[in-house]
């Protein structure tokens, strides 16, 4: 089986290649990604649970708009996580939509270690593709 996600060589910025049998897992695993890059998820404990709904016009702005809404909670609300559950990502005629159920607790610095920080998620070599065995979205974020 292959890994949830991977990191890929990049010169300044972390280069994300995120996989899993469905759209919805790839997406939980692009999410975990995100925050595996800021701290050790593994000591990210589920004791508090958000819900998370994104609509947007494709695919790409879709992953776009969920790990940058994942990131705003962190910057805003304080909030790390490691759990993500990504409901059924949905398309209508003029957009996609997923709605979310993520769980994790606030940030303590005794707790949890600082990796780097992430300035942004971008749209730059963003690619949403299929394999064999299921999906592969990539991506960077901005260090």
């Amino acid at each position: 089986m292959r890994p949830k996600f991977e990191f890929l060589e990049h010169l300044a910025d972390a280069y994300v290649a995120a996989r899993g049998r469905s759209l919805e897992e790839a997406f939980e695993n692009a999410a975990l990604a995100m925050f595996d890059v800021m701290t050790d998820t593994q000591k990210v404990e589920s004791r508090i649970k958000d819900e998370i709904i994104v609509e947007e016009h494709d695919q790409m702005a879709l992953l776009y708009s969920w790990l940058e809404r994942l990131l705003l909670k962190f910057e805003i609300e304080r909030n790390l996580y490691s759990r993500f559950e990504v409901g059924k990502i949905l398309q209508t005629d003029k957009s996609w939509r997923l709605h979310a159920t993520i769980f994790g607790e606030r940030f303590d610095p005794t707790k949890h270690v600082s990796r780097v920080e992430i300035k942004a998620v971008t749209y730059h070599q963003m690619e949403i593709g299929r394999e064999d065995d299921g999906y592969l979205l990539k991506f960077i974020l901005d260090l």
